[in-house]
């Protein structure tokens, strides 16, 4: 499996995203619609993701943006974490941790010290992961982004603390 930066409106970008949105749809009777626009999502203040099976076939996606004190709930130094997804032919091969480990590192590497995600309760394979690797869910006080007032949004963050490297 091979993990590949790519703009976040690569074609292969897109059919993913075409995919997740129609996941979304069955869920919850709608797509995601908070804006993105694929600049945000450009190195040094972003990145996006796609994993590609052996035979070149994208198969898991994820990206981070950016985000900064405003009117949305975020912090300064914030990282959003966006469109993760994993085909559902191919889950349950760990990609999703691997592009979030991979996505962390670049965050943290940008000088971010916090990564935030928003999801849905009706992903509860989504939620378990982002517990099972440290992310802490967000009273609804706290709540960020465009969904921060649905009842059924969930939010989560991460600190980002700096890597110290290995003694030498």
């Amino acid at each position: 499996m091979q993990i590949l930066p790519v703009a976040y409106d690569h074609p292969d970008a897109v059919k993913l995203q075409d995919r997740v949105q129609l996941e979304y749809a069955e869920r919850y009777g709608d797509g995601d619609v908070t804006p993105l626009e694929p600049a945000q999502f450009a190195p040094p203040r972003g990145l996006y993701l796609i994993a590609y099976e052996p035979g070149g076939t994208p198969v898991a996606t994820g990206g981070w943006r950016a985000r900064e004190a405003g009117g949305e709930g975020y912090a300064d130094g914030d990282a959003e974490l966006k469109r993760m997804y994993v085909v559902p032919e191919a889950r349950g091969r760990g990609l999703a941790r691997r592009i979030l480990a991979e996505l962390e590192d670049s965050a943290r590497e940008a000088g971010r010290i916090r990564m935030v995600l928003e999801t849905g309760n009706q992903q509860p394979e989504a939620m378990s992961l982002y517990v099972s690797c440290g992310y802490a869910p967000v009273p609804a006080a706290e709540k960020f982004g465009l969904y921060r007032y649905h009842e059924g949004s969930r939010c989560f963050t991460k600190p980002l603390v700096p890597l110290v490297p290995a003694p030498r």
